[in-house]
C-alpha cells in the first residue's frame, strides 16, 4: 500500500503527518519545535515540486509513505490523479490519499504563505511550527486513524 499525505505545497501539514506516520515524531507526546523544524522537507519544498510525490519513508507494516502538494485545486487534482492512475492500469485500491490540511488553522496557512510564497522564512517558519504544535493532537489522531485502516486492510488480505 502507498499512503500519500497531501496538502497545498507538501511543505508543512503533509510533512508533519508523514513524519508522525513513519515514526520521526512521537505519537504519545507532543514534539518540540526544533524537532519539527529539522524534519526532512519541512518548509523546504519548492513550488516546482508541487504535484510530484516525494517518498518520505516506510511504516512498520512496510507501506510506503509519501508527501504531495496538490496546490489550490486539491479536490480536482485528487480526482485527476486517481483517473490517470486507473488509465495507466494501476490499482487505485493500493493507494490511500489522505488530506493533511484538514486541521491547518489560519496561522499555519499565513506562515506557509509568508515562508514559501514571500520568502520571509524567519517569520513564516516559526509561525507554521507554532500553529502545528497547537493542532498536534489532531494530526496524531489523523495518523492513528490511517494506521488503523491499514491494519484492517492488511488483516483482510
Amino acid at each position: 500500500m502507498k499512503v500519500i499525505y497531501y496538502c497545498y505545497g507538501s511543505a508543512h501539514t503533509s510533512v508533519l503527518a508523514a513524519a508522525l506516520h513513519v515514526g520521526l515524531l512521537p505519537l504519545q507526546k507532543k514534539a518540540d519545535s526544533e524537532t519539527i523544524k529539522n524534519l526532512p522537507y519541512y518548509d523546504q519544498v519548492e513550488s516546482d515540486q508541487i504535484g510530484s510525490p516525494i517518498l518520505y519513508g516506510e511504516d512498520d507494516l512496510k507501506n510506503q509513505v509519501y508527501i504531495l502538494g496538490l496546490g489550490g485545486e486539491r479536490k480536482l487534482m485528487k480526482q485527476i490523479l486517481y483517473n490517470y492512475l486507473e488509465l495507466c492500469g494501476v490499482n487505485t485500491n493500493d493507494i490511500m490519499l489522505i488530506g493533511a490540511l484538514t486541521h491547518a488553522n489560519l496561522w499555519t496557512k499565513v506562515g506557509g504563505f509568508l515562508s514559501r510564497r514571500c520568502g520571509i522564512i524567519t517569520l513564516g517558519r516559526p509561525l507554521t511550527i507554532y500553529s502545528l504544535l497547537k493542532e498536534y493532537d489532531c494530526y496524531v489522531d489523523l495518523v492513528l486513524n490511517v494506521k488503523q485502516r491499514l491494519k484492517q486492510i492488511a488483516k483482510a488480505d
